[in-house]
């Protein structure tokens, strides 16, 4: 509980900061989501493939079970989202809120806390996996369009450029000079706080309820998700290891991102927010259930 409490009391902090100012200022907040869509996101991204030491040996079964999962929560939503008889932009969201897991700032530390730097090595596996689904296939899936019409926007993001010029930096052990790694990762941790900033003030400007939409996309990502994974990571036959680290990663509520992307590429801003908004606080409750039984406390 107090890894628990000390990953989420400070990301809870800043949020509630956005809040208040968001309360007492006009923000632009397109403006802020494009600084960060285009800008800090990816800095972060390149950042983290720079800095990340993957382990061989459970790279490719973290990812394959991420995706097998993913493929799940993704017809487990669209089926969700035609009983439920929702409009585009709200499927579209839904899909997000679902398969977007919050994997980097509060993933990484958490299983971090609870597992040791041997579960830090694989959950920054799995970070770069939701990391491929979420910039390089999310932003083409909310525009819309057909396949060549979406994957020539996917190309024109800097978020899929900076995933891939990472890798490519990282496995050709290309130096940085001059000390530019050190600038990419200073303006690499910019990014967390001004998304969270960025929710608190969009919340500010939501109606302070939470519905049925709310709480159903928190179920699919806290409930179906950890479920999922635990399923496709067993399935492939992977270490407990492995397997524990794709629960909790899995078992994470949903990510800012979902929030700023559906706003941003076409879903529905405020729904996203409040989703995300209701996943966290009641991540308070899952989250130490799914670490008792992956075996942590």
């Amino acid at each position: 509980m107090e890894a628990l409490l000390n990953t989420v009391v400070p990301v809870a902090f800043i949020v509630l900061m956005g809040y208040l100012v968001g309360k007492r200022i006009d923000f632009d907040l397109q403006t802020l989501s494009k600084l960060s869509i285009y800008v800090l996101v990816p800095v972060l991204i390149f950042d983290a493939m720079l800095r990340a030491k993957l382990t061989g040996a459970s790279v490719l079964g973290i990812t394959a079970a991420f995706f097998i999962a993913s493929a799940g929560l993704y017809g487990a939503a669209l089926v969700l989202s035609r009983w439920l008889r929702l409009d585009k932009g709200a499927t579209k969201t839904l899909i997000a809120s679902a398969t977007f897991p919050n994997s980097g700032n509060m993933g990484l530390s958490l299983t971090f806390f609870a597992l040791g730097q041997p579960g830090l090595d694989r959950a920054i596996v799995f970070f770069i996996a939701s990391s491929v689904l979420m910039f390089g296939l999310g932003p083409a899936f909310l525009r819309g369009g057909g396949f060549l019409q979406s994957l020539a926007f996917t190309l024109r993001l800097p978020l899929f450029w900076a995933l891939a010029g990472g890798l490519l930096v990282r496995g050709l052990s290309i130096p940085l000079p001059l000390g530019l790694d050190e600038g990419v990762h200073l303006l690499g941790q910019a990014c967390i706080p001004v998304m969270l900033l960025t929710l608190g003030i969009q919340i500010a400007r939501s109606k302070p309820e939470w519905g049925g939409f709310e709480l159903q996309a928190s179920a699919l990502r806290l409930l179906a998700a950890p479920l999922l994974a635990a399923v496709a990571g067993w399935a492939l036959g992977l270490e407990r290891l492995d397997i524990q680290v794709l629960v909790l990663q899995s078992a994470m509520p949903i990510a800012v991102n979902a929030f700023l992307m559906a706003g941003e590429f076409g879903g529905d801003g405020p729904r996203a927010a409040r989703a995300v908004v209701a996943s966290s606080v009641l991540s308070f409750v899952t989250i130490p259930l799914v670490l008792l039984l992956i075996g942590v406390g």
